[in-house]
């Protein structure tokens, strides 16, 4: 008899939980609506070209697709109507490296210099930090008249390296001052007590602990130096970057071959977040199995 009134009581608290629900106000519908348009507006023109690359000799620049096949893919190795895309890719690769580890030797450097309070550090910060007030086709043009000035030729090794670092390594410090900030003295101060150096304390706590914020400003430096054009306009000199070619291209090459070039940057831009994301999980789990151990 109980057990039947208690299932009466629970009926209609069940159906006010069903009820409540299902019955969304309108708003959700109306902002589900605008998010749903928000990701096809963001995703749909790289999606239709990134299909669009995959068509045969026929096809053009627009839908409906003309076949399948990697024609446009092999245009881009053989390069037989396109640009020296694969000179100018090797360019932006070496270029994003160095760029990559200059950004995070420097940002290291200057979070560890910015621990401690010295006299006019709010300066240095803020000058440091300048250049991302700055647009940067005007900081390019600034660096390209600076570099014309002196005599020197601009060229994509010597001021479009400079011009990036003025984009990359004020993110870098600002992402490492991030990471800092979680830093705990106490284990510097544990590995002194043991008897390690400055250096043994930077090689053997520090930067294994640091790790994964060094690979976030390595991969946040590496992906801003190899989509930037702004910058590096005025200041790559006569061989062009990638973005800088994919730019000539649209002026002069009318195929599917740069929605080919499109495509193969961002496999290979997804293959290098893959590469950073799957380090620190690595170090992280490398890091938990030595604290277990330790334990």
């Amino acid at each position: 008899m109980t057990d039947a009134i208690a299932g009466k009581a629970a009926a209609p608290a069940k159906r006010r939980v069903r009820r409540a629900s299902s019955d969304r106000p309108w708003t959700f519908y109306v902002l589900a609506g605008f998010f749903a348009f928000y990701v096809i507006a963001l995703y749909g023109p790289m999606i239709s070209i990134y299909i669009l690359s995959f068509q045969d000799v026929r096809g053009g620049l627009v839908f409906p697709m003309r076949g399948f096949s990697l024609h446009w893919f092999n245009e881009l190795i053989m390069q037989t109507r396109t640009g020296d895309v694969s000179g100018s890719f090797r360019r932006s690769i070496y270029l994003a490296i160095a760029v990559t580890v200059i950004t995070v030797v420097f940002s290291f450097m200057a979070g560890m210099a910015f621990r401690r309070r010295f006299r006019g550090d709010t300066i240095v910060f803020y000058l440091m930090i300048g250049s991302l007030v700055a647009p940067g086709l005007v900081l390019g043009i600034g660096i390209g008249l600076g570099f014309d000035m002196a005599g020197i030729p601009t060229n994509w090794f010597t001021s479009a390296l400079g011009a990036q670092l003025s984009w990359t390594l004020p993110f870098g410090i600002l992402i490492m001052f991030a990471v800092m900030s979680r830093l705990n003295g106490d284990w510097e101060e544990a590995a002194r007590d043991l008897g390690a150096s400055p250096a043994q304390t930077i090689r053997l706590v520090i930067l294994p602990i640091l790790a994964p914020g060094l690979i976030a400003v390595a991969l946040f430096g590496f992906t801003l130096s190899y989509d930037e054009f702004a910058r590096t306009l005025q200041t790559a000199g006569a061989q062009n970057t990638l973005p800088l070619e994919i730019w000539s291209m649209t002026l002069n090459v009318t195929s599917p071959a740069l929605y080919a070039l499109g495509t193969v940057s961002t496999v290979i831009s997804f293959l290098i977040i893959g590469v950073s994301l799957g380090s620190i999980i690595l170090l992280q789990r490398r890091n938990a199995a030595r604290m277990n151990i330790s334990e």
